[in-house]
């Protein structure tokens, strides 16, 4: 399950959050709940294209969520570089 790359990597959650990380090319991978809000993920979606990010979709923003270690459903998530890998 590819989504078990956050639980283990750092990671950001939000859409606000991954974008603005989106913009610095801090992000090597998005996910997107497929139940999310149009309007939350367009600018996400947008960002990740232009940059030639993959994307990946999970079931429903509870199981990113879950996914992502927070109590809470989550539209949008970004697997973060690892600085030591650099």
């Amino acid at each position: 399950m590819p989504l078990q790359e956050l639980a283990a990597g750092k990671r950001v959650v939000g859409a606000r959050s991954v974008c603005r990380k989106l913009i610095k090319s801090e992000i090597v991978k998005v996910f997107v709940a497929r139940d999310a809000e149009k309007k939350v993920i367009e600018s996400v979606l947008k960002e990740a294209e232009a940059r030639s990010i993959p994307v990946e979709w999970a079931d429903d923003s509870k199981i990113l969520g879950r996914a992502c270690l927070i109590e809470r459903p989550a539209a949008v998530a970004g697997l973060l570089i690892d600085s030591k890998n650099q």
